[in-house]
């Protein structure tokens, strides 16, 4: 039993010596450090333990393939926000060990929501999750108005979504007599053929649509990507994401078949999502705002494979929230070093910024080409899965919404590159930006997996797959 929990055993571990390390003086240059060491163990460890197999306590906890791909991309998303605070002034210096502690315990939340497979381990997981990700949004150097605003309305909007949560799944423990998701997929035919069953399941998922931030539960996403110091938004904007997407794929993988009236409601969502999304995108000047709205569109791309209700499909959905990780980890990581004090990215700010810093232009241009699904890139081998498993089922109108989409979108993604290649800087900031060996690796390695996902995919497509 032990063997199969070692990738949460060891997040754990971590954050409790930082829980010890936060007690000590003098501690912010050591805990930063150490955290770069140790943020990696828990990544070695998830990918050696990627074959474990079992259920825990009493059922309520898988141990599977699926589960443990996902806890891969977990701990690889937390190492690299961790790398990402290295020689940046985003985090109060003597809060540094806190903040790690609160990072490692939002992760060990967020490994055991992959693995449940029941009512109350969900909301007890996505509970532990939550509530660290409270505390980590008003740590930002400054102290400024924003920040807390954004803390207290990411509380307020989470705490929200918890309830009505918890209040549809009283209504589906009411109906199925059990909190076991095997068991309630059982009862879908009863469930879903009444109007009650439907808004019951639809407040259930209200809360894993919430962690994904699709329309219309997006509310909170722009105004605390904001607020947020950049490596806080870096981790919102992607990690919690991971778990949410692994639960609703999980959701319905064990469903044996939908009625159509549900089905329709996500294809609804999904339209909405994406449209709004890239909408409002295309006039966001503030670049966290804008992946903000990004996110919000990505979701609807993202439910696209979900609502193909096939293994295919599926897969789809898994691979392309692998390659939103490592987009959306590239895209901030060049707003984390680009804003070496720790202040929000505007698109005036990336002016001349192929000269400053070339490096920083190449991973911004990989990754908003991935973002817009430009070819070779990851983005668009990932958005040519969901449009072929969601066209495969007879869903052509949201293929094309879809299609219309990725097009409109394409406009405020490439003004990222114009901004970046085409602009010359202002003389009062045309400084070059100095990395350091570690940030350029990080980069390298986010453009190299970006374009390896999109010019190879069969491995780890089939792979995905197999977890299905």
């Amino acid at each position: 039993m032990v063997t199969l929990l070692l990738p949460e055993i060891s997040i754990f571990l971590l954050a409790v010596i930082f829980l010890f390390i936060s007690i000590k003086k003098n501690k912010s240059e050591t805990s930063l450090s150490f955290a770069k060491f140790v943020s990696i163990i828990p990544f070695v460890i998830s990918i050696f333990c990627v074959s474990g197999r079992g259920l825990l306590f009493s059922g309520a906890y898988s141990i599977d393939l699926f589960s443990q791909l996902f806890k891969v991309m977990l701990a690889f998303g937390f190492c690299v926000v961790v790398f990402m605070l290295e020689n940046t002034d985003d985090i109060e210096r003597e809060y540094v060990a806190e903040y790690f502690m609160f990072l490692a315990f939002s992760v060990l939340g967020l490994m055991m929501l992959v693995s449940s497979v029941e009512l109350i381990s969900i909301v007890i997981a996505l509970e532990v999750s939550s509530y660290s990700l409270y505390v980590v949004v008003p740590l930002r150097k400054g102290h400024s108005k924003m920040q807390w605003e954004a803390a207290i309305k990411y509380l307020f909007f989470g705490a929200i979504s918890t309830g009505v949560m918890l209040y549809g799944m009283s209504f589906i423990y009411a109906a199925c007599r059990s909190t076991f998701l095997a068991d309630i997929v059982l009862t879908f035919p009863t469930l879903v053929g009444h109007p009650l069953g439907i808004v019951a399941l639809i407040m259930t998922l209200s809360g894993f649509f919430f962690k994904l931030s699709l329309f219309p539960f997006h509310f909170w996403a722009p105004d605390i990507y904001e607020g947020a110091s950049n490596v806080t938004t870096t981790f919102i904007a992607t990690i919690p994401k991971i778990a949410g997407a692994a639960l609703l794929i999980r959701f319905t993988m064990i469903a044996p078949s939908f009625y159509m009236q549900f089905v329709n409601i996500l294809v609804i969502l999904a339209a909405l999502s994406m449209t709004f999304g890239n909408i409002v995108g295309l006039v966001q000047k503030d670049v966290k705002r804008l992946l903000a709205y990004s996110g919000i569109a990505h979701a609807g791309y993202l439910l696209m494979g979900v609502l193909a209700l096939t293994r295919d499909g599926n897969a789809a959905a898994v691979y392309y929230i692998a390659i939103y990780l490592l987009m959306n980890l590239a895209c901030l990581y060049v707003v984390v070093l680009l804003a070496n004090k720790g202040e929000n990215v505007e698109l005036d700010d990336l002016m001349g910024l192929s000269r400053r810093a070339p490096v920083l232009a190449l991973t911004l241009a990989v990754a908003a080409f991935s973002l817009a699904g430009i070819p070779p890139t990851g983005g668009f081998t990932g958005k040519l899965f969901l449009f072929t498993s969601a066209f495969k089922q007879g869903h052509l109108t949201l293929v094309i919404i879809g299609a219309v989409n990725t097009v409109i979108s394409i406009f405020y993604y490439l003004n990222l590159v114009r901004m970046s290649y085409s602009k010359e800087a202002p003389p009062n900031n045309s400084n070059p930006i100095k990395l350091t060996f570690n940030q350029k690796m990080v980069c390298y390695v986010l453009v190299f997996m970006i374009l390896y996902m999109g010019i190879l995919p069969k491995s780890i497509f089939g792979l995905f797959k197999a977890a299905l």
